[in-house]
């Protein structure tokens, strides 16, 4: 009798088996909001492929651009369960905290003072559900007007552009170290993209001998027109974006995008994995560039010298 009941109750678990099987859940996909260009998402795919998370299997990335979205993250985040938002800029963080306390929110801000802008408590431990890369480095402004007086010696007037909701930290250091050469800033800001021939026809009035771009997401989206204006009228540039030479630009000195945009999906990745976001310490860039093109120097009929394009860690049109 105690073998045949042995008996029965391996054959009813037997058969309960596959029914329990079946009863498990697929696997879950996890949905990331991310707001940048297609290039950007490529990066992310590609780092978060490294890590076992694939498109259309286990994660699904919703893409957004990046102008004018900030007034409807919130909209975005309705459509459905989000696993975590990736965003640029401090309008774009400051939209995702107005529309959720809880999801994770993965940035990168190159303008912003992370802490006393209020988006972390601290820099080891943010606290809340925000954290990523900031720059938080405006004294790299005089290193860029560094490289424009190597370019022109001469240099005593100087134009930027700006976007005066974001930039004052940067601004006030340019002043600085203009100061101590004895160059005169001539900054005009610049707000929405479609502004940039006239914030340059500003510049040009002010009789400016070249032209220094300070970080924020409006400029970035309008580099490559900076940059053909910049040569139309024979003025040197730089930025601080590495993607500005190769959209035309002469020369670039900040942190390198790409890399920060690996660094970011580092972060994604931590935080799929169950990792909370106020536990995940605030990372600054890890690489910078100096970047110059010797194709837009011969289109502004200009030398470079010598020192400064062995200095660069990368040389376009050589």
């Amino acid at each position: 009798m105690i073998a045949r009941r042995h008996v029965l109750v391996g054959i009813a678990a037997a058969l309960a088996m596959p029914r329990a099987s079946r009863a498990q859940p697929a696997t879950s996909v996890r949905r990331i909001l991310l707001y940048a260009s297609e290039r950007w998402r490529q990066v992310i795919l590609s780092t978060l492929r490294e890590r076992g998370w694939v498109e259309g299997r286990n994660i699904s990335v919703e893409q957004h651009g990046e102008e004018d979205s900030h007034a409807h993250v919130g909209e975005h985040l309705t459509k459905g369960p989000v696993d975590v938002l990736v965003v640029g800029g401090p309008h774009l963080i400051r939209a995702g905290m107005r529309a959720t306390k809880t999801i994770p929110i993965i940035a990168m801000d190159l303008e912003s003072d992370p802490v006393k802008a209020g988006f972390v408590k601290t820099l080891a431990r943010p606290g809340g559900n925000v954290t990523g890369i900031w720059m938080d480095l405006p004294e790299i402004t005089g290193k860029q007007i560094q490289f424009l007086r190597e370019v022109l010696p001469g240099l005593s007037r100087l134009g930027v552009v700006w976007d005066d909701q974001i930039g004052q930290l940067q601004l006030v250091e340019a002043q600085s170290a203009a100061r101590a050469v004895n160059v005169s800033l001539h900054p005009w800001a610049l707000r929405q993209a479609a502004d940039i021939d006239v914030v340059v026809k500003h510049l040009l009035a002010e009789r400016v001998q070249a032209i220094l771009a300070l970080t924020a997401p409006v400029v970035f989206r309008t580099q490559a027109r900076l940059a053909e204006l910049a040569r139309q009228n024979r003025l040197p540039s730089i930025s601080p974006f590495s993607t500005y030479p190769a959209a035309g630009g002469l020369i670039a000195y900040g942190p390198d995008f790409p890399a920060m945009w690996v660094q970011l999906a580092h972060y994604v990745d931590r935080i799929l994995k169950g990792a909370s976001p106020g536990d995940l310490p605030v990372e600054r860039p890890s690489k910078f560039s100096l970047i110059v093109n010797l194709k837009t120097a011969k289109d502004l009929a200009i030398t470079l010298p010598q020192s400064l394009v062995l200095r660069a860690d990368e040389v376009i049109g050589r």
